[in-house]
């Protein structure tokens, strides 16, 4: 049974406060929680409020619909206007 995980570095530009990031960063979980029923967490950079290591965790059958998930989150995350992407690292055990 594969397992799929994603690490996320994100920059943070707009936040000034941690109280900011937060808000961001659960916003960012619960959505991706709930569009690709994945586990996430905040894993690293918890008192920087600029940055934030965001992990992901997905179980499936198959590894080719494990990688595709988990692709398919990380092009979601492309593209917003509160953050972007720094680097990521993907692995399917």
């Amino acid at each position: 049974m594969p397992v799929g995980v994603l690490e996320v570095r994100l920059r943070l530009p707009g936040t000034r406060t941690l109280k900011e990031k937060r808000s961001v960063v659960a916003a960012i979980l619960a959505r991706t929680r709930r569009e690709f029923n994945v586990s996430a967490a905040e894993l690293d950079g918890l008192d920087d409020p600029k940055s934030a290591v965001l992990g992901f965790a997905y179980l499936s059958n198959a590894r080719g619909h494990t990688d595709e998930v988990l692709m398919r989150l990380l092009d979601a995350l492309d593209g917003n206007r509160d953050y972007y992407v720094e680097g990521h690292d993907l692995s399917v055990l």
